[in-house]
């Protein structure tokens, strides 16, 4: 299954770390991130894991609930929890997804033939409180997972999902916006009473507006 951008994410229901969980029941009115790593007792997947851990805190504040996935038992996750914690400084402190028929992985499109046809590669999906897709990543499994980036990404979709505006290159939280051309220069004044820049008539810089 090919999941684009704007697609309702796939409703499912499975067994996790944290017990079972029907997944937009789960979200309630939370972001959420569904990713995926291709094994357990693996060097890449864990020190992703410890990441994700470490950064559960910045999530929080962003309003989202993160969960991961493998194509291993519940069981074999709680194995590996232990190897997690004394390596990355970290303990396991969002859920895991055990789907070792791989329902979820294949609803979601995580399995590649293309790599290894009995494994997930690193996907990514944010999903938004309406459970829309609102962005996908997919890694191969020889790479790790940038978080930062992660986390930069979810705060350029919180903030264009609330206000006129697009993010430009290397935009971080804090930086200035650019405002929707669709706006004219009368309305951009009304909505963004910090003021703008004109570069170019559809070129146009502000202040972050929610800062």
């Amino acid at each position: 299954m090919t999941i684009q951008l704007g697609d309702v994410a796939p409703d499912f229901t499975a067994q996790t770390t944290e017990g079972e969980i029907k997944f937009h029941d789960w979200l309630g009115d939370s972001w959420g991130i569904l990713f995926s790593h291709p094994k357990d007792f693996t060097p890449v997947c864990t020190t992703e894991l410890g990441e994700v851990a470490k950064l559960k805190g910045e999530f929080d504040k962003r309003n989202t609930k993160v969960i991961g996935l493998s194509v291993d038992s519940v069981e074999d996750h709680e194995k590996w929890k232990g190897d997690i914690e004394e390596t990355q400084g970290e303990g396991l402190n969002f859920p895991l997804i055990g789907d070792k028929n791989k329902e979820v992985a294949t609803l979601y499109g995580m399995i590649h033939p293309n790599s290894l046809d009995s494994l997930t590669v690193r996907s990514v999906f944010i999903v938004g409180p309406d459970k829309k897709v609102k962005l996908t990543i997919t890694y191969p499994a020889s790479t790790g997972r940038n978080f930062q980036e992660i986390l930069r990404v979810l705060d350029s979709l919180q903030l264009t999902a609330g206000f006129s505006v697009s993010t430009p290159v290397n935009w971080k939280d804090g930086d200035d916006v650019i405002i929707a051309p669709a706006l004219s220069d009368d309305e951009a004044n009304v909505k963004f009473p910090k003021g703008f820049k004109t570069l170019k008539p559809y070129l146009r810089l502000t202040p972050q507006p929610n800062k």
